[in-house]
């Protein structure tokens, strides 16, 4: 898998210098990191955040190159198979923090606040609604 990754990076690195761009100009244009496409044409896949970035951003330098990219998929299947990503941590209830025993502070306080707060702005509203003759 690695070396058809390599191939296909020397592959758009050629192509690229055929039609006289700077990996700039094709940043510009694509959108898409000079990093990363340098990354493509030395087939570093694994400098990318994730495969799936890795994938789309060959398919787009593809496209952006002139050429077919479904069929550079299909004629290079091995450079587009990512492996498994690696998570540093695992998502699960175990890791999901049960309500009201972080034991730190008074939780309900600022909202008895706001709540105390909104009352006297209605209690000084009806009082000047009354005194300004309004009710």
């Amino acid at each position: 898998m690695h070396e058809e990754i390599k191939e296909l990076g020397a592959m758009f690195k050629e192509r690229r210098k055929e039609m006289h761009l700077s990996l700039k100009e094709v940043e510009n244009a694509t959108s898409i990191r000079s990093s990363y496409l340098e990354a493509i044409e030395e087939g570093r896949v694994q400098d990318f955040i994730s495969g799936v970035y890795a994938q789309g951003f060959m398919k787009q330098y593809a496209v952006f190159l002139g050429m077919d990219a479904d069929k550079v998929v299909l004629e290079h299947a091995a450079a587009f198979k990512m492996p498994a990503e690696k998570h540093e941590f695992s998502y699960g209830i175990g890791t999901l923090e049960v309500r009201g025993t972080s034991g730190g502070g008074v939780k309900w306080l600022p909202n008895l606040m706001w709540a105390s707060v909104a009352a006297v702005v209605l209690v000084l509203a009806y009082y000047a609604a009354k005194f300004f003759g309004v009710i």
